[in-house]
């Protein structure tokens, strides 16, 4: 297994948007296990979904009473708040090292009650890395939006991009440019803690002759609730 459970940057323009949350996964069907929520230890009832192998690892190897440090993929309601596309669970000293997926495990059962050492990552709990364009911030009110990209599927789609909103005060001179965000969640919502703008972003498809001019105040103006719905698939790596 990994050192790790989110991946280093590959590239300077890569988009993901990824993270971990500890609680207790509750599922909504006690037969289909697919939906449900984690239950965080500071009280949050956050909505979510499970993905890929993870659902196998999770009937056979861990024992879903137990709080555990899960691996997802964030997206931003359209009513407000966070839902989290489960894709994998971090504890090295309980799982099977078969291979370097957080979600990998072929024969260890895991029942943990208290968090390991080896368990606890250096960022701690509740850390995200979203990396992205912003295209909104409004600085007076602390609010923000990052659109983040996907990689086309297996069967050649490409995924619509997807937006996140953030808490946290960005200058608008930033407006437009690709940003990696380390970022906390508190209760329903994710806070800026650090900030790094890589660059501008080319922009693509403008009408009229419009740039960057009409897109900054578009920023001003412009609602950081008009996000997109969650997407399936998965952020660039």
């Amino acid at each position: 297994m990994r050192p790790h459970p989110i991946p280093p940057v590959t590239e300077p323009l890569q988009y993901r948007a990824i993270g971990v949350v500890r609680g207790t996964y509750v599922p909504a069907d006690a037969e289909q296990i697919t939906r449900g929520l984690i239950r965080t230890e500071d009280g949050e009832e956050l909505e979510a979904v499970v993905l890929g192998r993870l659902l196998t690892l999770m009937r056979r190897h861990l024992d879903l009473e137990c709080p555990h440090l899960w691996v997802v993929y964030p997206r931003s309601r359209e009513e407000g708040g966070l839902h989290l596309q489960m894709v994998g669970v971090w504890e090295p000293s309980t799982l099977s090292p078969a291979d370097g997926e957080p979600a990998a495990a072929d024969s260890t059962d895991s029942s943990p009650v208290d968090t390991s050492p080896a368990d606890a990552l250096p960022e701690g709990d509740d850390y995200f890395s979203v990396r992205g364009e912003l295209v909104f911030t409004k600085p007076e009110t602390g609010q923000l939006v990052v659109k983040v990209r996907q990689l086309p599927r297996a069967d050649g789609q490409r995924p619509l991009p997807f937006k996140l909103q953030i808490q946290g005060t960005v200058p608008l001179e930033h407006l437009r440019h690709f940003v990696a965000l380390d970022l906390r969640r508190q209760g329903q919502e994710l806070q800026l803690e650090r900030l790094e703008v890589i660059g501008p972003v080319a922009q693509r498809g403008n009408r009229g002759g419009k740039g960057r001019r009409d897109g900054r105040r578009d920023g001003r103006r412009s609602s950081p609730h008009q996000s997109g719905a969650p997407a399936a698939g998965r952020p660039a790596r």
